[in-house]
């Protein structure tokens, strides 16, 4: 899934894939003045610092028309694609990635390729850093005019952040599709040598079905045409940014989420933060776009250990055990 580089100076690979490495140019993209642009912060960048990003992008011409965290961007295949094509339909020309490590910031704009890969390998980029956003924004003013004249003027004041977008084509269900009995079922690798190995040992040992392993850079309309019906698939972030994702119920707010795992073979229930890194498997059946998340929360804090709570709950399911 998404197997990408190492995003800029600071990384987003704790909740996720990351954007592949950038070059950085010398001054603003010359239409960054006349154009849309998204943000995308990462989960450290408070509201109240992203309203004074956007107050400044206000006065400066930045028409930053939305905002996203990179928790949920780029936390896996499914999420990726709904966010590229909620971006074409804003007519999104730019990206900001607004990032803070260490007390120190960074902001980057830089072309949306229009595809789930949001940028081309090694595409030029403009970077401002600084440990105060005042001056930040009084650099990107300054930079940006030199080359451009503003042409944005309706421009919001405060950080939109749309809510209701739904990674999920088709039906939802918290149960696993007994289809799998009989349809071929796609298992991405993961480029990682090891992982695969371990992967590899877990589909032996314990799923019982048909499946074969595909790239990791696989194609789900060619996987369909090579008589697969269901893929493998997970979202890589929070326990709290996975769980909106995949649609559970967000009403009540948690601190930690309780995970069905399975640590010596039979089941155990493992409290984790909603704030660490976790994975999710689910089943998905490619034409329709149904998601088959499982009778009960199995996410983990490791690839591995994630994906045989998934397996040994499927097989618990359908009394394989």
């Amino acid at each position: 899934m998404l197997r990408l580089l190492s995003l800029l100076l600071f990384s987003v690979s704790c909740f996720g894939q990351d954007l592949p490495a950038l070059q950085f140019a010398d001054s603003a993209p010359a239409d960054l003045l006349a154009t849309r642009s998204a943000v995308l912060y990462s989960s450290d960048v408070s509201l109240a610092e992203l309203t004074e990003f956007q107050q400044g992008f206000q006065q400066i011409g930045i028409d930053a028309v939305v905002y996203f965290e990179m928790a949920k961007v780029f936390s896996g295949k499914d999420p990726a694609r709904m966010y590229a094509d909620y971006l074409n339909k804003r007519q999104i020309k730019y990206l900001v990635l607004l990032q803070k490590q260490n007390s120190e910031y960074q902001f980057v704009a830089t072309l949306f390729n229009g595809k789930p890969a949001f940028v081309e390998p090694s595409q030029a980029a403009w970077r401002v850093r600084g440990m105060k956003i005042y001056d930040m924004l009084q650099q990107i003013y300054r930079d940006s005019w030199l080359v451009q004249k503003k042409q944005n003027f309706l421009i919001n004041d405060i950080p939109e952040m749309p809510g209701g977008l739904n990674m999920i084509t088709g039906r939802r269900a918290e149960f696993f599709a007994l289809d799998l009995k009989v349809d071929n079922l796609a298992v991405p690798k993961t480029g990682d040598e090891a992982i695969d190995r371990e992967l590899e040992q877990l589909f032996a040992a314990y799923y019982p079905y048909k499946y074969k392993l595909v790239e990791a850079n696989y194609d789900e309309n060619e996987s369909r045409k090579l008589g697969f019906h269901y893929v493998l698939t997970y979202v890589k972030t929070s326990g709290r940014a996975a769980r909106e994702l995949l649609g559970y119920d967000m009403t009540k707010a948690e601190s930690a989420y309780a995970s069905v795992t399975w640590p010596n073979g039979s089941s155990q229930v493992k409290t984790i933060a909603a704030d660490k890194l976790v994975y999710k498997f689910y089943f998905k059946h490619i034409e329709s776009g149904n998601v088959f998340l499982g009778t009960r929360w199995d996410a983990d804090e490791t690839y591995i250990q994630a994906l045989k709570n998934h397996l040994m709950g499927f097989r618990a399911e359908l009394r394989l055990n």
